[in-house]
């Protein structure tokens, strides 16, 4: 993978550039579900490097090839995330100088700066992740490290909030809104931030063995959560009455599945609430409640995705801005529901087939399924490297465009 800056600069620039982070901090977690699901962790909610090396000396050739693809995968696209980031960083200062800068946030478009939060999120995520897999000794401390993961995220909580004041704050006294402009599911991109607030906040809740952390964790998550979710709802309605009435943008498409990544988060993030409302306060649900909750966000995921294909097929988004000559920093949206859809699917088949007994663990049926989510991550990262080389590479192709909302 060249390196980005030898394509872009501060006049092409996009806020929408931070979803490159966020692409390569969602295949960071979807390396490590082979982790969480396929080896052994006893005592633990979640595999740590000691666990990792115990199965990796003593689990056989098939073992240790996963555990080494799940290494290098999570160590690569760390990497990457936080090249991108730096890099985004860098501009993202720069570009806010510009008369494109100022223009951006005196329209609808203002909205794309949460792809900054939202993929700093993220990098939370996956620092936790990193140090896991790789740091000896880190599950003797991670009753400290919990409020210091709460306090990062809540700063990136109280950054992803102020963005979303001074564009509410400008809209509701200044008006100017313009709804014509609305047909896509783009203004969605806050919601998912703090869906991934959320979600992080949620983490001490799951695996901590302290109760008053467990419960700080709970309520603290449950405010982004819920404001999430009602975010997502009002921008959803908004977002088809004005594509019922103007139709759908062409650049915009792949903001229509952007729902199938907000299910996944916002799952994980109810999952370990419920988990830390089991360990800490009496709160009971069984394996069946789960299998259901997990049922249908994979049905509501499966039916957004036909409903955002129709739309991609009709404007023939693959054919021009994936495949074709036409380039959009919106393009790395379609990598969200890769991930999030590969994710929900480890998900479903561990905690929803596997616990309430339709399957058993590693048979010959769990394999055959689980062979689809990771064939989905397999097409993401193909996805993300075609992206990459359409927007990085150096070569000349024409200017990347800002997706209008």
């Amino acid at each position: 993978m060249s390196h980005p800056s030898t394509r872009a600069d501060v006049a092409r620039y996009s806020p929408l550039y931070f979803l490159t982070a966020l692409g390569a901090g969602g295949l960071t977690v979807s390396f490590f579900m082979w982790l969480l699901f396929w080896t052994p962790h006893p005592g633990r909610p979640v595999p740590v490097f000691e666990d990792l090396l115990k199965a990796f000396s003593s689990g056989g050739p098939m073992m240790k090839m996963m555990i080494g693809l799940a290494w290098a995968g999570i160590a690569f696209f760390a990497l990457t995330m936080v090249r991108y980031l730096i890099w985004n960083g860098r501009l993202l200062a720069a570009w806010s100088q510009t008369e494109q800068g100022a223009a951006l946030r005196a329209g609808n478009n203002e909205t794309q700066l949460l792809a900054a939060p939202l993929a700093a999120a993220m990098a939370i995520n996956v620092g936790f992740i990193v140090g896991l897999v790789f740091v000896p000794g880190l599950w003797s401390i991670v009753e400290y490290l919990f409020p210091v993961a709460m306090i990062a995220f809540m700063l990136v909580g109280y950054w992803a909030l102020a963005l979303m004041g001074e564009f509410w704050g400008r809209i509701f006294i200044a008006g100017g809104f313009d709804c014509a402009k609305n047909n896509s599911f783009a203004q969605m991109l806050p919601a998912f931030a703090i869906a991934m607030v959320g979600v992080g906040l949620a983490a001490p809740a799951a695996m901590s063995q302290t109760a008053w952390i467990a419960g700080l964790s709970y309520v603290l998550s449950s405010f982004f959560i819920v404001s999430a979710i009602a975010l997502a709802m009002i921008k959803l309605v908004l977002g088809i009455r004005a594509l019922m009435e103007n139709g759908a943008n062409p650049e915009s498409a792949p903001t229509f599945w952007i729902v199938v990544p907000i299910l996944t988060v916002l799952g994980i993030a109810f999952m370990r609430q419920d988990h830390g409302l089991h360990a800490h306060f009496g709160g009971h649900t069984d394996k069946a409640a789960n299998f259901s909750f997990l049922t249908t966000l994979l049905a509501l995921q499966l039916a957004t995705l036909l409903f955002g294909w129709v739309v991609l097929r009709r404007t023939r988004y693959f054919a021009r801005f994936v495949f074709g000559a036409e380039c959009s920093p919106g393009s790395y949206a379609l990598v969200c529901p890769g991930v999030a859809l590969s994710v929900m699917l480890h998900f479903f088949i561990n905690k929803g087939l596997v616990a309430v007994g339709l399957i058993a663990k590693f048979g010959a049926a769990y394999w055959a399924l689980s062979a689809i989510p990771v064939l989905l991550q397999l097409a993401t990262i193909l996805l993300v490297f075609r992206l990459n080389a359409q927007h990085f590479s150096g070569k000349p192709t024409p200017q990347a465009s800002v997706p209008a909302e």
